[in-house]
């Protein structure tokens, strides 16, 4: 009986290593000199995640934002803007990435602050978007600028329903 379990543990060990052997050697095809490529080519698909401040962190997170998926075709990007007005914001797409920039001007205080919560500094964020993807819309309401992003679908690759 013994033997019959030594023998098929060694079987085992066998397959385990010829599996791990396969599967090791798939991973090892990147290397950490790969890494700005691998990225490049996650970056290609993504929207609302920069890539950059990953690699630099500096980033800050100001103004907070949240992107919410539609549909396959369409995604909104909501950043948050309390205090600041239509005039003191821009948004604009340039080498395959969107940007918003917000600039307030200093107003003459009223008096002292005992809490100062709402913060309304200059800020300038940006977006990389795959080369699939564009600008739809864009609407400033109550302090909520709403940016509609949509994926362009090739004529071939739409949906078409015969019947």
């Amino acid at each position: 009986m013994s033997a019959v379990i030594i023998s098929s543990v060694a079987f085992g060990d066998k397959l385990n290593t010829r599996y791990n052997r396969r599967t090791t050697m798939e991973i090892q095809r990147y290397s950490a000199a790969d890494l700005p490529s691998l990225f490049d080519k996650i970056a290609k698909n993504s929207i609302g995640y920069d890539f950059d401040s990953f690699w630099n962190a500096t980033q800050t997170s100001y103004p907070p934002y949240n992107l919410i998926h539609i549909s396959n075709e369409e995604s909104r990007l909501e950043i948050a803007l309390a205090g600041f007005k239509k005039d003191d914001v821009k948004v604009y797409t340039e080498y395959g990435k969107i940007f918003v920039e917000g600039n307030k001007e200093k107003q003459e205080d009223d008096g002292t602050y005992v809490h100062k919560g709402l913060a309304q500094r200059a800020f300038k964020r940006e977006w990389t978007l795959s080369d699939d993807c564009e600008v739809r819309s864009v609407e400033f309401e109550d302090g909520l600028l709403s940016i509609v992003l949509g994926k362009i679908v090739p004529e071939h690759h739409a949906r078409k329903d015969y019947i």
